[in-house]
């Protein structure tokens, strides 16, 4: 039996990750009545640790940049580096020396804290916020029009919970992808992730302590090395299938030891420490909604877009999407209108600026492609380069990307993404 809920909300937010944490402050900051539903107790363990400078616009929106220079959680990083695949590594890539602005210095984040502190932020501006309950199900009526969900709640009591506008953020389970068959991968990025960490590894000193290192291995895949506090590292793999479990055996383990044995840098850095959690994975890791909206509902977060993590974007596209879709959000209750024609200019500014990443991506992957031999020969867009590789996807770009055109194969735009109008 579902039982319904009495209690009035103007936005039922659906997932308490970045994205979910961030609309659901906006509409509380706007005086919106906001129930988060989140599956799991906080806190709780999530990948995806490593933060671009341009993530300080949405956390300062969110009047949170203090409060992570402040933390134990974060790591301070100031830069990112490149290894070969036969170990030789480049000099850091120091943001500072492209940004004067406090988003020069951005952080690698335990994310069971980070979430936590988002969370808690949420709470503090005045939202609701139930743990461990499985929303089941959107609700309709009769024209189609979300109007709510079905729930469960612990103990097995299932509800009825309604609102004018539910935010789907309940991430890589995608709810709304799910129920309506939105789910989009993108043709070419189809890669899988195997990870772990490790304790008393190898790092760097000084303005190098917190550097992400992104370690080639051979046919298009690499490493991720992340520096994260009391002593740990986030290091995963991400390739394709069909190279991963070629060999026997094919177990976790025994894939991510031969791929370590393959990348001299990540060999020796992980020689001097242990690691300390099993091996984990992960696969389709690109992929976009058909559509961003429909009546009485809007996608954001990795429930909307997700895309190869080679240039730690995932945390970014979250925490904008989230505070774009929280603001579009509030606008649309404020006008008593949530259709889906409402959201057609936040999926039109979301898949821009993940486009645009995407776009570099591709280059990363393809073959005859190599940043440092384009920088060399096109010096006057290495700030462009840059402004795209840290997050300043609102930049004008387009003179990047008719260059890289002719160096690599960049995508055309994905045609969906938009409201179901």
């Amino acid at each position: 039996m579902v039982a319904p809920h009495t209690k009035s909300y103007d936005a039922l937010v659906l997932g308490a990750g970045p994205a979910g944490t961030a609309a659901a402050a906006i509409l509380a900051a706007r005086k919106k009545r906001v129930l988060v539903l989140e599956r799991e107790r906080f806190p709780r363990y999530h990948i995806g640790e490593s933060l671009i400078p341009y993530c300080w616009f949405p956390l300062q929106k969110l009047g949170l940049t203090e409060a992570l220079d402040r933390s134990a959680f974060a790591v301070r990083k100031l830069s990112v580096q490149f290894a070969s695949v036969d170990g030789a590594v480049s000099k850091p890539f120091y943001f500072f020396d492209h940004v004067d602005h406090p988003a020069a210095r951005t952080w690698q984040v335990l994310r069971a804290d980070f979430d936590r502190l988002l969370l808690e932020h949420a709470r503090s501006r005045g939202a609701e916020v139930h743990e461990e309950v499985n929303v089941r199900r959107l609700l309709e009526d009769e024209n189609g029009k979300v109007i709510g969900v079905e729930a469960e709640y612990p103990g097995g009591v299932r509800r009825e919970l309604r609102a004018p506008l539910v935010v789907d953020a309940t991430g890589r389970n995608a709810l709304a992808q799910t129920q309506y068959g939105w789910r989009r991968n993108d043709p070419s990025l189809k890669k899988m992730a195997i990870w772990t960490y490790y304790e008393g590894a190898q790092r760097d000193h000084g303005l190098d302590a917190g550097a992400t290192t992104v370690a080639s291995l051979p046919e298009e895949g690499w490493f991720w090395y992340i520096p994260l506090p009391d002593d740990k590292v986030s290091v995963g793999i991400v390739h394709n299938h069909d190279y991963l479990y070629r060999e026997q055996p094919r177990d976790l383990e025994s894939v991510f030891a031969r791929c370590v044995a393959r990348q001299p840098w990540v060999r020796e850095h992980l020689s001097h420490g242990r690691k300390i959690a099993p091996v984990r994975a992960a696969s389709d890791y690109s992929y976009r909604s058909q559509h961003c909206a429909r009546a009485g509902l809007v996608l954001t977060g990795d429930a909307f877009a997700f895309l190869d993590p080679v240039f730690s974007s995932g945390v970014f596209l979250a925490l904008t999407g989230g505070v774009l879709a929280g603001e579009a959000a509030a606008d649309a209750l404020d006008a008593g209108d949530v259709s889906a024609e409402r959201f057609r200019e936040y999926g039109e500014r979301f898949c821009e600026g993940m486009e645009a990443m995407r776009r570099i991506v591709y280059a990363f992957y393809d073959p005859k492609f190599n940043f440092g031999e384009f920088v060399r020969a096109h010096p006057e867009l290495r700030a462009k380069l840059t402004d795209c590789l840290i997050g300043n996807v609102e930049a004008d770009l387009q003179p990047l990307f008719d260059a890289m055109g002719r160096w690599a194969g960049v995508p055309e735009a994905l045609a969906y993404g938009g409201p179901l109008v």
